[in-house]
């Protein structure tokens, strides 16, 4: 059985696990509030809250239900536009979106309110920025997003003055959020962990971001376990010169952890660029390897920073060089019952500069046409280290190893730039498709490899070209 809470009332279930909670909310729970729309996490039409006790505090997220697996919301409170209602009363974000005139047809709008209403729960300091990113994942086609520009600040502005420490009951006080929230953490304690079955799953499921649209039939009729009810590590653990990540880690706890964003200057900046809010809180570091994708942001990433994975199956580990698990379009050199359980990379030193560049139709939410990451460290002029990867130009996240092996060791000159654009041409083996043509993406990749250069040597560049 699936136990969770929807709203205010405990459900259990035993519905197939691999049903989206998007259509179990609306055809067994009759709760209408959640649009279908793209199926996909494009939209957020279907945005709901996801509630589970962390640490001790109770947290809320923001997830698309259609992507988000049945079996992983057991033991958490799961709220719907239905679960925030006042008894015919508007709740503030409700009442900005009226006053700005913020919605029309009004298929969205419930999932807009959803996703404010997460952007109000955060324990981060607001401001209309971060109201705006919170709504990213939110697309609407009659108001012109001006109108929810206007509803966003407003929004920002109600809970200036929030209680960091205890959101929750300050947004219940004024109006943002109904009284039973300050029951849910007890009663979410009253649920017991799932039993997991003595037979083995077909899948083994994690954020399901991609599993979810990719395989949505397949997902509902095989037996699915939870990544999260097997015991995978939950953490980032940093050290003096590594940092190890679980697998199950999704893109969102990358960026709250500050220690890791105090060793990336940019790293923030850089996963902004993966996806929307709702899709980074449920998406995992280990699912976006696996998925294998050729312009997988975080697979590029993670090659420059020559991430070496460990491999689990039962009690049997072993450990590979990222830059090994792909062997061809969506292959991977991995067992269909292994996990990826950690991610380990060394930490940039002081003398080195990472940077991530994506080109894409849309600057968010949107796939690359071409991605690259780059780590390069200089000591005395000499190019100490370098590591360079790529996504759209082979048939999997490419390391191009004899790029960077060349530069490593030398003096960044023309020579060596000029050297480094024909390797870099010998390596990859871009196609043609909808993102562009495979002519394109060559040239595409070259500037991008000067965009990382201009990062170390600033407007210097231009005289070494």
């Amino acid at each position: 059985m699936i136990s969770f809470i929807l709203n205010e009332k405990l459900v259990s279930t035993s519905n197939n696990p691999g049903m989206s909670l998007l259509d179990f909310i609306r055809y067994e729970a009759n709760l209408p509030g959640a649009k279908i729309g793209c199926r996909e996490g494009d939209c957020g039409a279907c945005t709901v809250l996801i509630g589970e006790i962390n640490d001790g505090i109770m947290a809320y997220r923001s997830v698309t239900s259609c992507l988000f697996p049945l079996i992983n919301a057991h033991g958490k409170h799961v709220v719907t536009i239905e679960g925030i209602n006042l008894n015919n009363k508007l709740t503030p974000v409700q009442q900005a979106i009226a006053d700005n005139a913020a919605t029309q047809c009004g298929f969205c709008t419930p999932g807009f309110v959803m996703s404010f209403t997460g952007f109000c729960i955060s324990s981060k300091e607001p401001s209309t920025q971060k109201a705006i990113e919170a709504v990213a994942g939110n697309i609407c086609r009659c108001t012109g997003y001006k109108s929810i520009e206007r509803a966003a600040k407003d929004i920002a502005k109600a809970v200036q003055n929030k209680d960091l420490n205890d959101p929750i009951n300050w947004l219940i006080q004024h109006g943002f959020l109904p009284k039973y929230f300050t029951e849910i953490p007890e009663r979410l304690k009253q649920i017991q962990p799932q039993t997991i079955s003595e037979k083995k799953p077909d899948k083994i499921i994690a954020g399901g971001t991609d599993l979810m649209v990719q395989q949505p039939d397949s997902i509902y009729r095989q037996k699915i376990e939870s990544a999260f009810n097997i015991n995978l590590p939950h953490e980032i653990i940093i050290s003096n010169c590594t940092c190890t990540i679980s697998g199950a880690t999704t893109v969102n706890d990358l960026l709250k952890n500050d220690k890791l964003l105090s060793r990336f200057p940019e790293l923030d900046n850089y996963l902004m660029l993966v996806s929307s809010e709702p899709i980074r809180n449920m998406a995992t570091i280990a699912g976006n390897l696996i998925n294998a994708s050729p312009i997988g942001d975080l697979s590029v990433m993670l090659l420059a920073l020559n991430a070496q994975l460990t491999i689990i199956n039962g009690d049997k580990t072993r450990q590979i060089p990222l830059n090994k698990l792909f062997t061809g379009y969506k292959q991977l050199a991995i067992e269909h019952e292994e996990l990826i359980q950690l991610i380990t990379f060394e930490l940039p030193k002081s003398n080195a500069t990472f940077n991530f560049e994506k080109v894409s139709k849309r600057k968010h939410l949107d796939i690359a046409s071409v991605n690259t990451a780059m780590l390069i460290e200089i000591d005395n002029g000499i190019i100490t280290k370098f590591r360079l990867s790529a996504g759209g130009v082979a048939p999997f996240p490419l390391y191009l190893e004899k790029t960077s092996k060349y530069i490593a060791g030398k003096h960044l000159d023309k020579g060596t730039i000029a050297k480094a654009f024909e390797l870099i041409d010998e390596e990859i083996s871009p196609i043609s498709d909808i993102r562009g043509t495979a002519e394109y993406k060559r040239l595409l990749l070259k500037q991008l490899f000067k965009a990382h250069l201009q990062k170390v040597v600033g407007d210097e560049f231009y005289k070494l070209i």
